[in-house]
């Protein structure tokens, strides 16, 4: 049993805000975390979102706060506006009655001088993402130098989006006599480093969520080649149709062109990722909270701090290369008690990163067959027929008088009846042709046999999607790059990599070779310059760097 709120050591004020809260037992982080950072030290701590991580720490920061020193005294970095929001309001919940606690949060996009005067105000704790942070260290308005304890929450996320600069400046330049905390979902190298450099003896606390997956989220997938998606996804939202749903992509580009391409067919779509300005973030996740957006498009760091109860469905455009990422993802439906639904489109090139997720979640995804013209109009039809029954159930409204009018002018029910159904009944849809990606010997999806309505050839093509008959010509030139399995690199995330910062597509790499400390692959020498752009850029803390390598 985890340790109850009424029997930590903490101010009888935050005891009083919780049991208002209607919380009694702390989660596992929370039995862990607390404690240990109570007692003053370092901790490294790895829970998924959802596991009450935000109190995990913002107990024990409101334990050191010094109320009558004009201070900031703790420092919480989050890599979101919308996650420092959702991180500052939880603080909000825990000082209802201890009002001579203040408290601030600082992020981009948001008026200077509101920011100048509520830190002229001499808060007690900041909550911040870190550009805006450094920005105002740059500029005075922000002094750290009594400072007494730095969180640094989602900090796998952070560096993703590139802040590995500023939270080094952060961790340089506040007290190194203060109390660091690392929250992440996953502990990649550069948080192992942080650790040696810049904590002290820091506890590890991993928490294992024993349920991954949300019970009543239903997980499908289709199998698809790479350059269907966007078809296939047409037929999946015509097929099920649901009333709100997050469609997530891994890079902002796929965002981008993924919502260009929903409103170009008259889809209800719109995106959001870390690009965007913070007006027009506000502007879209205003409409999708309303319920007057349908389908919102979404990076995953562009979705954190979003606490959104009717979403029905979670589509992965592409699954995420992190399992921990697919639970988070899905763990986005099927809230507040709801069923919801999670429908991933995979490519032949994924089919180990899809049974890795399955081993990682404990359970298999329900393989299911691309919807045909027919399956998507038999179940428009059956949608139709199921909301006409409701409204004859429930019998709200009276229209006897039209009725009568009707019949008086010598219209039947009938002729009346076939007249509406007319207006309501959705004609049947085209779609492009698709083509079921060839079966691999052994795989267990249903598609076996079966491309499309209308048929389609099948070829055979490497893990870029190209025929493998091309990869032999001897045209190809060998590559190294300098990161390997040390650095957790794999060819998928390689190839995504390359995508996302110098826009050097799949197709134009053949075999990948990843060993212990470098990765050997092949590139069209068309797209060999394109290599000058990666040189330098930093994977995970390193430095890369490519040279060419022997043709063999």
């Amino acid at each position: 049993m985890n340790i109850l709120f009424n029997d930590l050591p903490i101010l009888e004020e935050t005891k009083q805000a919780i049991e208002s809260l209607g919380l009694v037992e702390t989660t596992a982080i929370q039995h862990h975390a607390i404690p240990k950072m109570l007692e003053g030290q370092d901790l490294i701590g790895q829970a998924q979102t959802g596991t009450g991580k935000t109190f995990a720490f913002a107990i024990p920061i409101l334990e050191q706060i010094n109320a009558n020193e004009k201070t900031v005294q703790a420092l919480v970095i989050c890599p979101t506006r919308e996650l420092t929001l959702q991180v500052y309001k939880e603080f909000l919940k825990l000082i209802k009655f201890n009002k001579a606690v203040r408290i601030t949060s600082i992020f981009g996009g948001e008026s200077y001088n509101k920011q100048f005067k509520a830190l002229a105000e001499h808060p007690h704790i900041v909550v911040a993402t870190p550009g805006r942070t450094i920005d105002h260290l740059n500029r005075g308005t922000v002094d750290f130098s009594n400072l007494k304890i730095l969180v640094m929450d989602e900090a796998d996320e952070m560096l993703k989006m590139g802040f590995q600069d500023d939270l080094e400046t952060l961790l340089k330049d506040t007290p190194n006599t203060r109390q660091t905390a690392l929250f992440s979902a996953t502990i990649p190298p550069f948080i192992r480093k942080v650790a040696q450099k810049y904590q002290k003896n820091p506890a590890i606390i991993q928490i294992e969520t024993p349920t991954l997956t949300v019970t009543k989220t239903d997980q499908i997938y289709y199998m698809v080649k790479k350059s269907d998606r966007d078809q296939l996804l047409l037929r999946v939202l015509d097929y099920h149709d649901p009333n709100s749903a997050i469609i997530f992509c891994n890079t902002k580009v796929d965002v981008d062109g993924l919502s260009a391409f929903l409103q170009k067919h008259n889809y209800e779509a719109d995106a959001i990722h870390g690009d965007l300005k913070q007006s027009q973030r506000d502007y879209v996740m205003g409409r999708f909270r309303a319920k007057r957006l349908k389908y919102l498009i979404a990076t995953d760091v562009a979705a954190r701090g979003l606490d959104i109860s009717h979403v029905d469905m979670v589509i992965n455009y592409e699954i995420p290369f992190e399992d921990e990422i697919y639970v988070h993802r899905i763990g986005r439906t099927g809230r507040a008690g709801k069923s919801g639904m999670s429908v991933s489109l995979v490519y032949p090139s994924l089919r180990g990163k899809l049974a890795m997720i399955e081993n990682f979640i404990k359970m298999k995804i329900t393989p299911k067959d691309i919807p045909t013209e027919e399956d998507i109009y038999k179940k428009s039809e059956e949608r139709n027929y199921k909301k006409i029954k409701d409204v004859i159930i429930k019998n709200e409204n009276n229209y006897d008088e039209i009725i009568e009018r009707l019949h008086d002018d010598g219209f039947t029910d009938d002729s009346i009846i076939q007249a509406l159904l007319s207006k309501i009944t959705v004609e049947k849809k085209t779609y492009d042709q698709i083509e079921s990606p060839a079966k691999k010997k052994g795989e267990d999806f249903k598609s076996k046999g079966r491309n499309d309505s209308r048929g389609g050839s099948r070829d055979r093509r490497d893990s870029s999607g190209e025929p493998r008959s091309n990869r032999s010509s001897g045209i190809y030139k060998n590559v190294v790059i300098n990161l390997g399995k040390e650095d957790g690199l794999r060819p998928v995330q390689m190839l995504d990599y390359f995508k996302k910062y110098a826009d050097l597509y799949p197709k134009n790499v053949g075999d990948i070779i990843v060993n212990q400390n470098d990765t050997e692959f092949q590139i069209h020498p068309a797209a060999i310059k394109r290599l000058d752009e990666l040189n330098g850029k930093m994977y995970n803390g390193k430095k890369i760097k490519i040279s060419m390598g022997r043709n063999k």
